[in-house]
């Protein structure tokens, strides 16, 4: 990183293996501590002067599989995102998009007020692990994101005033949300390749005259899975709407994820979302809908939304993220019943429902009780914290079982 000065920060190298060691093995990743120790040698020898560089060191040194980079990257994004320079991504589809590539503007279709982008300056803090706190009790190494603020990333989204609400919805932006690899039709030469090319092989021997053909192999390619992103912005989900906009349209920017809003009606938000100016991306989408803050019709805007797009490719085998309380004036059955369409095509549901942070919630809501039995993750996206396990919630392996196999292999 920087060396010392103002506002620089310091790299503990030993703290920083071992926390992003631990950090992915809770996430389900295999990471010996011997692995950690190579890292905390290799920033030695390479010292992380950007993000780029701090982010392909771990990644080359920690991962032994392509598998792996999904959670990786999910895990990288919630510890360490915004917290280094600027640096170029080399092209690469999994990495994180450079720190600080987002246009800083408000992100509220209808707030006048400028962002606060002065006061959003980032630092990296080290807890060293078994150095203890003021109690004697022991701490994991961690890596915190820290704004001008750091209350404002547990708190409520809906107990922010405008002002914090634009510095969250920037934070929001810049989660990176990576989903599962799968397995594509096309192939590529690899000397390991589990399967014959007969196409390269039997060029390969009409170029001798047929004389000595050498076999050539080839393995499968893969590809990340399509995002889809639905975002309920009735009346009962305004405090929330901002933030879930915002990291739309981060998603759409750098993860090419399909957005939705829906209410009494669905529309198709890509186009107006995918701006490299986040004021007029968001005031597009506003202006573009015309059932903002009305009631829900969940059944009815999932049917529209699986005949118009589902069911021709988009939900097939994708990973479909629904933010949304479950609030709606269908019936339960309906929503049930296209609920277990949707879980027919997708390869996973995840559903983001801010009321599940409440004290004593339980999910009774009709078109909530219906529709949770066909989801894969459950969480809350209520304040900044919750929101940025979002990631890991995509990463994740487990998913329901198909009918059949084939909604994997698209």
């Amino acid at each position: 990183m920087t060396g010392p000065g103002p506002g620089a920060a310091v790299l503990e190298t030993a703290a920083f293996s071992a926390g992003l060691g631990h950090a992915l093995r809770r996430a389900g990743v295999e990471v010996p501590p011997d692995k950690s120790a190579n890292l905390a040698r290799a920033l030695a020898l390479v010292p992380p002067s950007s993000r780029s560089r701090l982010y392909w060191t771990c990644r080359t040194v920690l991962l032994r599989g392509e598998e792996q980079i999904p959670v990786f990257n999910a895990v990288f994004s919630a510890l360490f995102d915004g917290m280094l320079d600027p640096a170029d991504t080399r092209g690469e589809k999994n990495a994180p998009p450079p720190v600080g590539s987002e246009p800083r503007a408000r992100t509220a279709p209808e707030t006048a007020a400028a962002l606060p982008g002065e006061q959003k300056a980032s630092s990296l803090q080290t807890v060293l692990p078994g150095s203890g706190d003021a109690s004697g009790q022991d701490t994991d190494a961690v890596l915190l994101t820290a704004s001008a603020d750091e209350s404002l990333h547990t708190r409520n989204f809906a107990g922010l005033t405008r002002e914090e609400l634009a510095e969250v919805s920037a934070l929001a932006r810049r989660i990176t949300l990576a989903t599962p690899h799968r397995l594509t039709r096309r192939s590529r030469r690899s000397p390991r390749g589990a399967q014959l090319d007969l196409r390269r092989t039997t060029r390969s021997g009409l170029r001798s005259g047929g004389a000595a053909y050498r076999l050539i192999r080839a393995e499968r390619t893969t590809a990340a899975r399509r995002l889809v992103l639905l975002c309920d912005v009735s009346a009962s989900m305004s405090a929330h709407t901002q933030v879930f906009l915002s990291l739309m349209q981060g998603a759409v920017g750098t993860s090419n994820a399909e957005a939705f809003v829906f209410s009494t009606g669905i529309s198709r938000l890509t186009r107006q979302l995918d701006g490299r100016n986040a004021d007029q991306a968001l005031a597009a989408a506003a202006g573009s809908t015309a059932h903002w803050d009305s009631g829900t019709l969940l059944a009815r805007c999932l049917r529209t939304f699986l005949d118009a797009y589902g069911r021709r490719g988009m939900a097939r085998g994708a990973v479909v993220v629904v933010f949304s309380d479950g609030w709606t004036q269908d019936n339960p059955e309906d929503v049930r019943a296209q609920m277990a369409r949707l879980r027919r095509l997708a390869y996973r549901i995840i559903w983001v429902n801010p009321r599940k942070a409440a004290p004593g919630y339980e999910p009774f809501a009709g078109g909530m009780a219906a529709a949770l039995p066909f989801c894969d993750a459950f969480t809350s996206g209520h304040s900044y914290d919750s929101l940025a396990e979002l990631p890991t919630a995509l990463a994740g392996t487990h998913h329901h079982p198909r009918r059949t196999g084939s909604a994997h292999g698209h």
